[in-house]
Parts: C-alpha cells; sequence; structure tokens
C-alpha cells in the first residue's frame, strides 16, 4: 500500500491495536506511540498492546498508550515488525492476524493482510511522519515520538542508511515546536556511571578478526551478573564496536538469561549484515542485521557468527 492508500485505510476502520518487535526499540515505541496519538486525535479507539521488554528509556512514550491483552480490537496494526519471530509473547495469537503491517526492513516477511514497506527509508519513524502529514495529524503529541523513532534508529543520523528525506522529516518533526533539545540530551548524550563502566569493560575485552576488521563485542551473562546490569544498560551497545578504527564489522554478542545469544551486525560497504545474518535465521537492513544463536556456547556461537559473515563476504567477492 501506498502511504495515501493507508491513510484511507485508517480513516475507513476503528478499534485499533498496535503491535511492537520483541526487545523494543524508540523506533517501533516511537511509531506506535505517533500512530495511537494520530489515531486518537482523530476520534479512533486505539491502544499498544504492553510490551514488558520497554525500557526506562522509552517507557514515557507509551506508557499512557497500553492496553491490556484483552482489549476489545477490530484493527491490528503492527509498526517496525519485521519478521514473525519477533512478536513479543503476548502477540503470538497475532502472528496470522495483523491486518496492517508498516515497516522499513528489506526482510520484512510479509505476514500482514495489507503492508506498507519502504526499505529506502532509514526508520520506519520517516514512515509514520508522511502517514501524519497525509492525515493532517503533525501535531507535537505525534512528532515527538516519531522524532525519537527517527533519531534513535539512525544513531542521531550518522548511520548510512541516513539520506536526505530523514533529515526532511527530522525537520518537519523539530518544526512542530517539540523539545527536541532534551531528548537529544536523554538519549545520545547522557550515560551512567554503569553504562561507562560497561563500556570500558568491553572495550578491554573486545576480541578482533580478519585483520582487524570484524570486532566482536561480548556480554555475558557472567559480566550482566556481576555488574547488575539492567536492560536499560545495555541499550545500543550495537555500535560501540565500530568505533574502533579500521573495523567494517561490529559484532555483538550478549547472552540471554536461558543460554541464547543475541547477535547484532553492523557493518559497512564490504559485508551484507542482512545475508550473514540470514544464515542464522535472522535478517534487517544490509548494514544493521540481527539473529538469536540457541543451544550454542560462546565460542560455538562465535564460530557460528564469523562463518555467516565470511560467507556473506565470499558471496560477493
Amino acid at each position: 500500500m501506498t502511504v495515501s492508500e493507508v491513510a484511507a485505510y485508517l480513516r475507513a476502520h476503528d478499534k485499533y491495536l498496535i503491535l511492537t518487535h520483541r526487545r523494543p526499540d524508540g523506533d517501533t515505541l516511537g511509531c506506535a506511540a505517533a500512530l495511537c496519538a494520530m489515531l486518537r486525535q482523530m476520534g479512533k479507539t486505539a491502544g499498544i498492546l504492553y510490551n514488558r521488554e520497554t525500557t526506562e528509556h522509552f517507557e514515557s512514550y507509551v506508557e499512557q498508550y497500553w492496553v491490556a491483552d484483552d482489549f476489545d480490537y477490530k484493527t491490528v496494526v503492527s509498526v517496525d515488525l519485521a519478521a514473525l519471530s519477533l512478536f513479543p509473547d503476548n502477540a503470538e495469537m497475532f502472528k496470522t492476524r495483523v491486518d496492517l503491517a508498516i515497516d522499513h526492513h528489506p526482510s520484512y516477511e510479509g505476514f500482514g493482510k495489507e503492508s506498507c514497506v519502504h526499505p529506502e527509508c532509514a526508520a520506519c519513524g520517516e514512515i509514520l511522519c508522511e502517514l501524519a502529514q497525509e492525515l493532517g495529524q503533525l501535531t507535537p503529541a505525534v512528532a515527538l515520538p516519531l522524532y525519537v523513532a527517527v533519531s534513535t534508529d539512525t544513531g542521531c543520523f550518522v548511520y548510512s542508511n541516513v539520506t536526505a528525506n530523514t533529515h526532511r522529516v527530522a525537520a518537519a518533526l523539530m518544526e512542530t515546536g517539540i523539545d527536541y533539545k532534551a531528548a537529544n540530551k536523554l538519549h545520545f548524550r547522557t550515560k551512567s556511571k554503569k553504562r561507562l563502566a560497561l563500556e570500558g569493560e568491553l572495550l578491554r575485552t573486545m576480541e578482533f578478526y580478519d585483520e582487524d576488521r570484524v570486532v566482536i563485542v561480548a556480554v555475558p551473562q557472567s559480566l550482566q551478573k556481576s555488574m547488575a546490569l539492567s536492560e536499560a544498560d545495555m541499550e545500543d551497545l550495537a555500535s560501540l564496536g565500530g568505533l574502533v578504527e579500521g573495523t567494517d564489522c561490529a559484532v555483538t554478542m550478549k547472552e540471554t538469561k536461558d543460554g541464547a545469544w543475541k547477535v547484532s551486525v553492523r557493518t559497512g560497504a564490504r559485508v551484507n549484515a542482512t545475508r550473514a545474518c540470514s544464515f542464522l535465521g535472522g535478517g534487517g537492513h544490509r548494514a544493521a542485521s540481527g539473529c538469536l544463536i540457541e543451544h550454542a556456547d560462546y565460542e560455538t556461537a562465535r564460530a557460528m557468527i564469523l562463518n555467516a559473515i565470511a560467507e556473506a563476504v565470499a558471496e560477493e567477492a
């Protein structure tokens, strides 16, 4: 669907339940909050299905829109949700019941009855901004979570997928009068002492491969427990390895409580992150993708992702 067709769809339906993805980031939560706000401004009934993995950094944007699992819905909309494996536990029942999916991932799996997918967008928030403009609903209540969506998904507008349109969207959102300065300070220029200590430990223990072009940052459960880390403490670690001069492929491996490894891959032009992660059942963008490796110790999981990266590079050689 085009954005104009989505606008017409939203005008024609009601009782919206909005879904976000597992381990929710600023893009999925910001888009959900913005969509819910604009629908309510239109006189529609709308709510966001509670996502228990939401961290304190993003809770304030969505907490007013949470609804219980027994919310009386008629229309299910997912935002920034590309794969069936990313449905939260309490959203499993909706895997075959998504009426409209709005997404920007090239790896979107096509589960929505209707879909609006724009892989050229650096963030799903870009699509929602155009939708808000089409609906005449770009108010500050909509613009603030969208600014958070776009800015956090682009590393404050520095990632390689940022386009001129990304900046035009940011300008349109800023022009509504939102306090973007406070958002920037909170999300990009504030770190707890624990977070700084964690980054120091990870810089000390990171490993280098493939002539130092590939860097692996590991966050095992032992480290999480010894430092008493919360999910908020570990947000956006995927960008850390890529700061090292000479690297073009940063792999972050975070061990989950059940012993699996959540892998995030951030790359330059040499490595197709989507292709590498696809070998292990994951996906995302060419420069930013992820996967989950289960039933493997660290050494095995590390070998698996390194082999996948090598295979992805060999395919394009």
